[in-house]
């Protein structure tokens, strides 16, 4: 026989202590074209399993000494989980038959078998494996499928509300690109705190949409030129609640971005808005956008200012803030992220 041919028959394993049994159960499955092995117990027969990765089948008898058919049975199930069973019990222990079937036997056989029984059994046993293989099979691509949309769904609904944003900043030449800035900074930020995964992009998408709700701020107040009256300042410090309502909705499965639109202008010290929150008590994505909003607002154009302040100076500010205004641990992250270039991809001055 070729190896071409040996590698087309299935391989089957006969466990049985009888060896009359096993005998006669290894000719009748040859009649099918199969290669048998043969075991005298479970220690045995577990080395063969171990020893061959193309088992297609295996037979194996209930009572055994050492190890009985049961245990056999569990061990196979853990480690071969795709090689299908078929247990052999004399005709007094059916129970123990359908207790096989319950923890993972595809079927059972009464001693003495009859041959037609035997191959009849073999053949459903193969077949119901092959479907369940193959319902396996379609169940994990369908499984990649809905991955694979739900992230392309995720990825249009998350371009929909940064369009939000970048809507809102088109209307004003000052505000433009502020949002995409202060979401690099903060992510930049946030990894060198080591967030990563789900929470560096939510940092990333909470930067970009932070000001959304200045959507309900009055363009003359947005655009005033001169300085802000008591009254004015309220007004444009309502958005961080109008944009919290707007997205509250939309962001419910992403917390930590929606918290950077609500508390993004809070502080340390409790002074902050809208709700007065102090030290961890102000989530940390909020933090570090607090920072990355503050170092861009700065640096760049504003209706009331010609020209922002240098990079650099921005940065002295943020320190000299740090533990009242801004979270000291951010701020450090900050630092640690210019000194090791980490903030070179972002320009230093607009």
């Amino acid at each position: 026989m070729s190896d071409a041919s040996a590698r087309q028959q299935p391989r089957y394993l006969v466990i049985d202590d009888d060896q009359e049994v096993r005998r006669v159960l290894v000719r009748l499955l040859q009649t099918t074209g199969a290669l048998c092995l043969e075991a005298s117990g479970a220690v045995p027969a577990l080395a063969l399993l171990a020893k061959h990765d193309d088992i297609a089948l295996v037979l194996s008898d209930v009572m055994m000494p050492e190890m009985n058919g049961i245990e056999l049975l569990t061990r196979i199930t853990a480690h071969w989980p795709d090689v299908p069973v078929i247990m052999i019990t004399g005709v007094d222990n059916v129970k123990g038959a359908v207790h096989c079937l319950s923890i993972g036997a595809l079927d059972y056989l009464n001693k003495p078998f009859q041959v037609d029984d035997v191959l009849t059994r073999v053949q459903h046993a193969l077949k119901r494996r092959r479907l369940m293989a193959e319902n396996r099979l379609l169940h994990e691509e369908l499984k990649v499928k809905v991955t694979r949309q739900a992230k392309r769904l995720e990825g249009l609904f998350i371009a929909s509300i940064e369009s939000l944003a970048d809507a809102l900043e088109a209307k004003d030449a000052y505000t433009r690109g502020h949002s995409d800035r202060v979401s690099q900074y903060a992510t930049v930020i946030a990894r060198e705190m080591h967030l990563s995964g789900d929470a560096l992009s939510q940092v990333t998408l909470g930067g970009h949409v932070h000001d959304v709700g200045k959507i309900g701020v009055r363009e003359d107040v947005l655009n005033k030129p001169g300085k802000l009256t008591d009254e004015e300042y309220a007004h444009i410090m309502t958005h961080p609640m109008t944009g919290w309502r707007i997205l509250g909705s939309l962001l419910d499965e992403t917390p930590m971005a929606l918290s950077i639109v609500r508390s993004h202008h809070e502080r340390i010290d409790g002074l902050g808005l809208p709700d007065g929150l102090a030290g961890d008590a102000i989530p940390l994505g909020a933090r570090i956008t607090a920072v990355a909003d503050s170092l861009d607002a700065t640096t760049s154009r504003r209706p009331y200012r010609v020209c922002g302040v240098s990079f650099d100076d921005a940065v002295r500010e943020v320190v000299r803030c740090s533990g009242t205004q801004f979270d000291a641990e951010v701020v450090v992250a900050l630092l640690s992220a210019i000194n090791g270039n980490r903030l070179g991809l972002l320009p230093q001055s607009h």
